[in-house]
């Protein structure tokens, strides 16, 4: 019972120390955010939409839903010809905001489903 706990246990870390993702650009067109992430680990990051995403107001943000046609909720597509996460792909996150962004402060964090995040802070003029 207990070796198949540090299994268990092992293998959690060794997905945490081989998952890692940065966010390389965010940008809006006043009304979505648009957010590219990279897989920058060595392993493909499963159940993307699993994923947590935070965006408002540097002090106001809150968590965004997956899908749904009613806002806030965020889409993803793969870069180029890819259909899966894996090292070195890129994704662009769609968030659809409840309003139109105003000038301000916006922060934009991603959480992948076993913890490993990266979040941007970014301006809207």
């Amino acid at each position: 019972m207990s070796s198949g706990a540090i299994s268990s246990t092992t293998q959690k870390v060794n997905d945490r120390l081989e998952s890692r993702i940065e966010i390389i650009q965010v940008g809006d067109d006043g009304a979505d955010v648009y957010v590219w992430i990279k897989n920058i680990g060595s392993s493909e990051i499963r159940s993307i939409e699993r994923t947590d995403i935070f965006f408002g107001p540097d002090d106001n943000f809150y968590r965004v839903n997956y899908g749904g046609s009613t806002p806030p909720y965020w889409e993803y597509q793969f870069e180029g010809d890819n259909t899966e996460w894996r090292p070195s792909v890129t994704i662009k996150i769609t968030i659809h905001p409840t309003g139109a962004l105003s000038p301000d402060t916006y922060m934009v964090k991603t959480v992948i489903p076993n913890g490993i995040y990266d979040q941007l802070v970014y301006s809207v003029e």
